[in-house]
């Protein structure tokens, strides 16, 4: 289909330039118009001398339209040549690069589902991580990068059920395949203390209560442990590289990514449910 839209693309131009290069050749298409249009006008008539009066008028007037037709164009013809380029050029263009051929990769049909994925959406049960002892939340850098996290709540049981089986699908790939363990920051979070984070600013979150994925056990922010730590930092490379794969993964299984927003935010994730929260 793509060479045959080329090809067809190609004697397009190929006639347009002829056209407008060769006055012989636009005497040509001229000629054989006005041919067209005596022979046309001819039969017409001749159908309308063995029927009615009506039919004979009707070939008067097509063969004077052809006519009137061919010397319109005899007077534009390059104002019709442009017009005809602009009109099928366009649409030749559109077809070309809107083709399947073009775009294989996002073949719905074609894909690999990853067995993981399809595990989790045949019902796999995954179990819940051990806790992290609190003082893992209270270190420089946590402190630093999350402030305000040693009271947040880490509760998997507080999750929506189904969320918290797709982030832990989420965990279990980060480990398995790209040797990334992780961790949730914070869970569930009550009105009241989505309303004290608002007030710490923009900078923190532009969301008051009810108005989160928090609030109904539908959000979570994590990050990754190494050696034991919590490595939370954007500016360490490694933490960086897992936050890209982290929103890909957490893609992959139906939730929506934190590092797409305006105002990033690449350790969260949530899965969305019309209606639920506040405008």
């Amino acid at each position: 289909m793509l060479l045959l839209s080329m090809s067809i693309f190609f004697l397009l131009v190929c006639g347009g330039a002829w056209l407008s290069l060769f006055p012989s050749g636009r005497d040509l298409v001229r000629q054989s118009l006005a041919l067209v249009g005596q022979w046309t006008g001819r039969r017409v008539r001749q159908a309308g001398q063995r029927g009615t009066h009506g039919a004979g008028a009707l070939a008067d007037g097509a063969g004077s339209v052809l006519r009137s037709g061919g010397r319109l164009l005899r007077r534009h013809c390059l104002t019709a040549l442009a017009a005809a380029v602009l009109l099928t050029v366009p649409p030749m263009l559109a077809w070309l690069v809107s083709g399947r051929g073009m775009l294989g990769g996002y073949d719905g049909g074609a894909g690999e589902v990853n067995p993981q994925v399809a595990a989790l959406l045949q019902g796999e049960q995954l179990t819940l991580p051990a806790p992290l002892p609190p003082v893992a939340f209270i270190s420089a850098e946590v402190a630093h990068v999350r402030p305000m996290l040693d009271s947040a709540n880490r509760n998997w049981r507080l999750l929506d059920a189904e969320f918290a089986q797709r982030l832990l699908m989420v965990f279990k790939i980060m480990r398995e395949r790209y040797g990334y363990d992780m961790a949730i920051l914070e869970g569930y979070r009550s009105p009241e203390r989505q309303n004290q984070l608002a007030t710490a600013g923009p900078a923190v979150t532009n969301a008051k209560a009810f108005q989160s994925y928090h609030q109904f056990g539908l959000a979570a922010d994590c990050a990754f442990l190494r050696d034991g730590k919590l490595r939370i930092s954007e500016q360490d490379p490694w933490a960086m590289r897992g936050y890209r794969l982290y929103g890909e993964v957490a893609e992959s299984v139906g939730l929506h990514w934190g590092g797409r927003w305006a105002m990033m935010d690449l350790g969260h994730t949530e899965l969305r449910v019309p209606g639920m929260v506040r405008k």
